[in-house]
């Protein structure tokens, strides 16, 4: 097993709720889930904004940091920001989210929020998305937490290459990439590529597996036929001494999205998750 910290991402113990439904929130509750992830080994923990909201209800954003500090869950990251590059009343949504999160990410010490890329495929200027970047990168870093932009192969920004254009252009030292190796085995990049990434660009890491076959659309298969780490056709060794050689070294998040993985109880998915994910970096 590894020395290194994992970090358990929101779907990975969200139970039976997916990306792109209607409703995205997750079932059970934060205390069951930050539980279960603690219990498997886990010291990192994600929340997506919709689960963030219900929690803060609950338990108020005290008590969801309570949660976390009691499972022994010390890297917290939030997600998942869209529209910030847009203008008009998405653009207001999109500011209003960001406020929260950001409170949130005070108060909870979170090392990090993600944010989205366009997945309507739009055409994006280099120049002015920088420049709309750099700005919740400074905000974030105003709170003590990063900016981290996951690239996706369906999206505008498809492959680290265009992520990593896109902070470098942006400028700001709080602002980064988020690298899902589904995302970069699905665009063809190669752990070599990788590992040309500057170490201060790498927000966080979340490893993952998949068939060597495409089933459906990119959204369909990662959504519904994610394997755990080590069961799929990935070189994952491969990409993780690519991405160790950044001098990155967790924590290593998890993300495990599958119609078997949404089945299981919490705890045997997070444990699951663990165990697969902590055999290999071992």
């Amino acid at each position: 097993m590894t020395t290194e910290e994992l970090l358990a991402t929101c779907w990975t113990t969200a139970g039976d709720a997916a990306p792109g439904g209607d409703d995205e929130r997750s079932p059970l509750s934060l205390r069951e889930r930050a539980e279960a992830a603690s219990a498997a080994g886990f010291k990192g923990f994600g929340l997506l904004y919709a689960d963030l909201v219900e929690a803060e209800r609950a338990y108020g954003l005290a008590g969801v940091r309570s949660i976390f500090e009691d499972n022994g869950l010390h890297h917290v990251e939030l997600e998942f920001l869209t529209d910030w590059w847009a203008d008009g009343p998405r653009r207001t949504a999109s500011d209003a989210v960001l406020r929260n999160l950001l409170d949130a990410a005070e108060t909870l010490g979170a090392r990090h929020i993600k944010v989205g890329p366009d997945v309507e495929d739009g055409p994006w200027n280099l120049d002015v998305w920088a420049e709309k970047f750099a700005a919740p990168a400074a905000q974030a870093d105003g709170v003590g937490a990063r900016l981290g932009i996951e690239f996706l192969p369906w999206a505008n920004i498809k492959t680290v290459g265009e992520g990593l254009r896109l902070v470098e252009a942006a400028g700001h030292p709080a602002g980064g990439l988020i690298i899902d190796v589904w995302h970069t085995e699905r665009a063809g990049t190669a752990p070599a590529e990788l590992a040309k990434v500057p170490g201060s660009r790498i927000v966080g890491v979340e490893l993952d597996d998949a068939d060597e076959q495409v089933v459906g659309t990119l959204f369909e298969d990662t959504v519904r036929r994610r394997r755990l780490c080590g069961e799929g056709s990935f070189d994952l060794p491969g990409i993780i001494t690519a991405l160790r050689s950044t001098g990155w070294s967790g924590p290593w998040g998890v993300e495990i999205l599958s119609d078997t993985h949404r089945a299981l109880p919490v705890s045997q998915a997070a444990e699951a998750a663990y165990r697969t994910a902590a055999e290999l970096l071992g």
